[in-house]
């Protein structure tokens, strides 16, 4: 009779290969011999449950299986996928092989299975050093401009004193008897195999016989270093400038790794930015406003440049000046530079000041009730009134 490896696991013919992943590896925990020392019946079952996993978590298998059951892998159908039944197919042992990519991706390095240690176990010799990222605050200037900035990192550098072998001069290191220099052992433990660090040398391989003073036998030392970042026209927050070789040392003599400067621009006082583009706002007042004229306003350059503003200006209007924005990064284009207005209401008004207000705000209403010289306020109104109206309909 074929045996049911869905119902064996648990899950539905439906089921995705993490989801037959998930339930197999909670029932292999579940009945694993070493977990049930005392129940003879547990080991039989742990077999069970291998034997369906292997077979429906390979593509090809799981197909065969479907169409023709077990009796695809027991010879009688001569289907290729190999003799000696259905825990033939399974690799054996009731299946360990699929226990043992279980463990693997639940433990990573610890799990054996490749000569001389662990898939993913890092191998004794010499190690690159990390990278390193240093964040750097410029100006909206220095971005416009370009500059070569200074920076000072703190790092782990390679020790003088040893050039970092972490041995004293003239003294050396000689491979680590407990590990043979592999820098991890292997231990049995029932069918399976776990790796883990050599706990003697703690890794490295070697044993340094006269460790150097300077560095403890590490080989770096915490140092701070001054170094020159260039700085290219047009840089925006958010870019990353590599330094190659300027990270941490290597361990063992190992390559440096490499330094990210991530630029931040700070904000302006007087401009905002929207990538090449540059927005002021320049405050009118409202007979410049009303007059027309023109008006001095600033640039990122440092200089300032005229704007000619037509009578009637109101606020809000932008003005644009070519060219007059940030460097493009990379190119010899640059943005452009957008005046932004906005009219200023007088404020303490002399006597004098008011009655002349007083008297040109009568003089505006008196012509066609306003609509002549703001066409805005009266067309807003005019339209309350029609809401007014239809509402009393």
């Amino acid at each position: 009779m074929s045996k049911d490896f869905y119902k064996t696991l648990g899950v539905e013919k439906s089921a995705s290969a993490d989801e037959l992943k998930k339930a197999y590896r909670k029932l292999a925990m579940k009945y694993h011999p070493d977990q049930n020392k005392d129940n003879p019946e547990a080991e039989a079952k742990f077999k069970e449950i291998n034997e369906a996993y292997d077979v429906l978590k390979d593509e090809q298998k799981r197909a065969a299986y479907d169409r023709f059951g077990t009796a695809a892998f027991d010879g009688s159908m001569g289907s290729g996928f190999g003799g000696g039944g259905a825990g033939g197919a399974a690799g054996g042992f009731g299946g360990a092989g699929a226990f043992s990519d279980i463990f693997e991706d639940m433990f990573g390095e610890f799990m054996g299975g490749r000569a001389g240690g662990g898939r993913g176990g890092r191998s004794a010799g010499p190690q690159r050093g990390s990278d390193l990222q240093y964040t750097l605050e410029i100006s909206l200037e220095d971005s416009f401009k370009g500059k070569d900035a200074k920076i000072k990192i703190p790092v782990n550098d390679t020790c003088e004193s040893c050039g970092g072998s972490g041995a004293e001069s003239g003294s050396g290191a000689d491979n680590c008897s407990t590990c043979d220099g592999q820098g991890r052992i292997r231990q049995q433990q029932g069918f399976f195999t776990v790796e883990r660090t050599c706990p003697t040398c703690h890794g490295a391989g070697r044993i340094i016989k006269d460790p150097c003073k300077a560095c403890s036998g590490q080989g770096r030392i915490k140092k701070t270093k001054t170094l020159q970042v260039k700085i290219p026209k047009g840089v925006d927050t958010g870019r990353r400038i590599r330094l190659s070789g300027e990270g941490e040392a290597g361990l063992m003599g190992g390559p440096r790794g490499d330094l990210y400067v991530l630029l931040a621009v700070k904000p302006h006082k007087l401009f905002k930015r929207d990538g090449a583009n540059l927005f002021c706002r320049v405050p009118i007042t409202v007979t410049r406003a009303a007059l027309g004229g023109d008006v001095e306003v600033p640039t990122i350059e440092g200089k300032a440049a005229k704007v000619k503003i037509p009578a009637g200006t109101q606020t809000g209007q932008q003005f644009r000046l070519k060219g007059k924005g940030m460097p493009v990064l990379g190119s010899d284009a640059s943005g452009d530079l957008y005046i932004e207005t906005f009219v200023e209401t007088p404020v303490n008004l002399s006597k004098k000041q008011q009655e002349m207000l007083k008297q040109l705000d009568e003089e505006f209403s008196a012509e066609n009730g306003g609509r002549k010289h703001s066409p805005e306020a009266s067309g807003f109104f005019g339209k309350v009134r029609e809401f007014w109206d239809d509402l009393k309909d």
